[in-house]
């Protein structure tokens, strides 16, 4: 799929997916440490990881979305929308952890809600393995044979 937003030639899309699988990589890191018995600052860093993460993924949805808008090809324009739907369901995994984590003190997390925090971390790296083969020139076979019995 051939974005349509680009600075200095570079699609700004992809660029923008890798601000927030950091940060959500590192609330995580933050996380272990703060489980395994670290200060109590790290479960305050790890949320403030996951708000900046929250809002630069945003911005990488918004992109995506606006690249979708000029597709016009059946095929591209529905991979286009599995992949902004991966990377919305990050987002909306992790706004649920989020809000979760308002309500405890220091901002910490449990191990229930880390082990839903490692979800949404393979969900966004499936997303990012997906445009990146998206972004090679390959489809991934699911995403072919998902369209191609309809003839498309």
């Amino acid at each position: 799929m051939e974005s349509r937003l680009r600075i200095a030639g570079q699609a700004v899309q992809p660029i923008l997916v890798a601000f927030p699988l950091g940060l959500f990589v590192m609330a995580g890191i933050f996380d272990v440490a703060d489980l395994s018995g670290g200060p109590a600052i790290l479960g305050s860093l790890g949320y403030w990881n996951v708000v900046a993460g929250l809002i630069a993924g945003g911005l990488a949805v918004l992109a995506g979305a606006i690249d979708l808008i000029f597709v016009r090809r059946p095929l591209a324009k529905r991979i286009g929308v599995l992949r902004v739907l991966l990377n919305m369901a990050t987002l909306i995994l992790f706004a649920v952890i989020l809000m979760v984590r308002v309500g405890e003190p220091e901002r910490q997390v449990g191990v229930g809600l880390f082990l839903v925090e490692l979800l949404a971390i393979g969900v966004a790296g499936f997303g990012a393995w997906f445009a990146g083969a998206l972004a090679s020139g390959r489809t991934p076979a699911f995403a072919r044979a998902a369209v191609e019995h309809r003839g498309y």
